[in-house]
């Protein structure tokens, strides 16, 4: 009878998988309060592509972010498949907390991703900017980018983004 030592668990993260444009992308789990149907938003004037409006979200307003257009990409063309996904992330020295809708072309499902199977992102090939990703995840299906939703919704970075149009 031999006998090895088990290999300890890898760490296992719930994570949801979407779509943005053409994008596969991943965003953990715990960070997502809810997901809503795309419905009436409040448009803001002067506002970049990157800011689709406002909501009113049980009487808090929260922004929404287009996640394609935040990422450089087009626009997102709003389908019966699209959703805004309401996530919360730590904020900065002004808000503790920072809470955004993201506007997105499809939500798909909520998978089990072990950490220690996570890429480094390539240097070539990938659409989105580096800064907004913590790796790349082998699906059946191929790639998906898991997103840096502390580098991506940065409230400083957002806020002069926006302001610089108006």
């Amino acid at each position: 009878m031999s006998t090895r030592p088990d290999k300890p668990p890898a760490a296992i993260r719930q994570v949801l998988r979407l779509a943005a444009g053409t994008q596969a992308l991943l965003v953990p789990i715990d960070a997502v309060r809810e997901i809503l149907e795309v419905g009436r938003l409040t448009q803001v004037p002067q506002a970049p592509a990157l800011l689709r409006g406002v909501m009113n979200l049980r009487g808090a307003v929260v922004p929404v972010i287009d996640l394609a257009a935040r990422c450089g990409l087009p626009p997102c063309r709003i389908g019966r498949r699209s959703a805004i996904v309401v996530v919360e992330v730590p904020g900065d020295e002004v808000q503790a907390q920072f809470v955004a809708g993201l506007l997105v072309d499809a939500v798909y499902e909520v998978l089990d991703a072990a950490v220690d199977r996570i890429e480094a992102v390539p240097t070539l090939g990938v659409d989105l900017p580096g800064a907004f990703l913590l790796g790349m995840l082998r699906l059946d299906s191929g790639y998906a980018a898991w997103l840096s939703l502390e580098q991506l919704l940065a409230p400083a970075q957002l806020s002069e983004l926006i302001g610089s149009t108006a």
